[in-house]
C-alpha cells in the first residue's frame, strides 16, 4: 500500500524540480564575452521564461537588443540576437549558480559563463 503512494510522489517531486530549474533562468545574468578579435565585451542578459518560451534583452556598451526565437528545454536553452543585420545564435546550459553560453560568431564558436546578477 505504501509503495502505491511513494512512486507517484517521487515522480511528482522530480517533475517540480525540473520546472524549478527552467524557472531559475529568469532574471539578470552578467558576464564577459571574448570576441573573435580578442576584445572583452561586458554583457548583461535579462531573461524571462514563460513555459518553454524564452524572451528578454541583451545589453552591452553598444546598446540593448532583444532576445529572439528563444526556447527552453529542461536545463538547456537557445536564442538568437541580431546586431546590424547579422544573426548570432546562442545556446546555453543552466547550472545551479551560473549558465554556460556558446555563441556562433559567423562560424566561429565563442564560449562564456554568465553569473546571476545580485544587487547588493
Amino acid at each position: 500500500m505504501k509503495r502505491k503512494f511513494f512512486n507517484p510522489i517521487v515522480l511528482l517531486c522530480c517533475f517540480f524540480v525540473l520546472l524549478a530549474v527552467a524557472a531559475d533562468l529568469n532574471g539578470k545574468w552578467t558576464g564577459v564575452i571574448k570576441t573573435p578579435d580578442g576584445n572583452d565585451l561586458p554583457v548583461t542578459y535579462n531573461f524571462k521564461v514563460d513555459g518553454d518560451k524564452l524572451t528578454g534583452t541583451a545589453e552591452s556598451p553598444a546598446g540593448v537588443i532583444t532576445v529572439d526565437n528563444g526556447k527552453v528545454t529542461g536545463d538547456t536553452f537557445t536564442f538568437k540576437v541580431t546586431v546590424d543585420g547579422n544573426d548570432y545564435p546562442h545556446s546555453g546550459k543552466l547550472y545551479a549558480d551560473s549558465c554556460a553560453l556558446d555563441i556562433d560568431f559567423g562560424g566561429q564558436k565563442i564560449h562564456t559563463t554568465l553569473k546571476r546578477f545580485v544587487d547588493k
